[in-house]
């Protein structure tokens, strides 16, 4: 029984610990260019109410260092700016901690400034969580991201495929259309041969006298022919 106590309190404990623990977000990764400014979005979550007390702090570690320097602190209500660092003059606080948010502007950068920035935040008596990172670089001009080429390609292979389809259609149209206009064009000359005999028929068959009296007068033609 004892036992089950035990370790009922321990898995407790252990509930408890994940759910009062600080969740902290950046981005994964910022893209800027020379002579830029650049926002560095910090924020958190926490089960608790904003505390009066809230803490974010900035560390930043140069691309091939192996250790980081603090860059900035806000805590009580004031913002610290580290007055003697690379960002000396060009680092502004423009978060807003009522709202959980400790992001930092970074301005004029340059190549040197590339890195990995990171942000701790605390909200106690919520303290325990981990921080979390975002590596900034620096390019004389932004890259064009691997997704937006792979898009770009898809649209336009996705363009060509629509073109060729309505060609097709296009094409089966104006052929049945031609193929229609030379069949409704033989079956009219085809009906105006029949109407013509059905006519001469019908003369004939109401005015026998004038077909007896042609048929003497070719009679009589042949005749003199053969006497010729």
């Amino acid at each position: 029984m004892l036992s089950v106590l035990a370790l009922t309190s321990v898995v407790l404990l252990s509930l408890a610990s994940q759910i009062t623990a600080i969740v902290v977000y950046t981005s994964w990764e910022k893209h800027a260019l020379v002579g830029s400014d650049v926002r560095l979005s910090c924020s958190f979550f926490s089960w608790h109410w904003t505390s009066p007390d809230v803490t974010f702090s900035w560390q930043y570690r140069p691309d091939g260092a192996k250790e980081g320097i603090s860059i900035f602190h806000y805590g009580g209500g004031v913002a610290y700016v580290d007055n003697k660092g690379p960002f000396r003059d060009r680092l502004e606080f423009v978060g807003n901690p009522s709202r959980r948010d400790g992001s930092i502007l970074i301005k004029e950068l340059d190549f040197s400034d590339n890195g990995t920035f990171t942000c701790d935040a605390k909200n106690p008596p919520d303290i325990v969580g981990h921080s979390s990172s975002v590596r900034l670089l620096v390019f004389e001009k932004v890259p064009v991201q691997a997704g937006v080429v792979t898009g770009a390609i898809i649209g336009v292979v996705l363009g060509l495929l629509i073109l060729i389809v309505a060609i097709y259609y296009l094409m089966r149209f104006l052929v049945a259309r031609r193929v229609f206009s030379l069949s409704m064009s033989k079956h009219g000359k085809k009906g105006k041969g029949k109407e013509g005999t059905q006519q001469k028929q019908a003369l004939a068959v109401a005015d026998p006298v004038k077909l007896k009296a042609a048929a003497s007068e070719k009679k009589k033609q042949e005749s003199r022919r053969e006497k010729k």
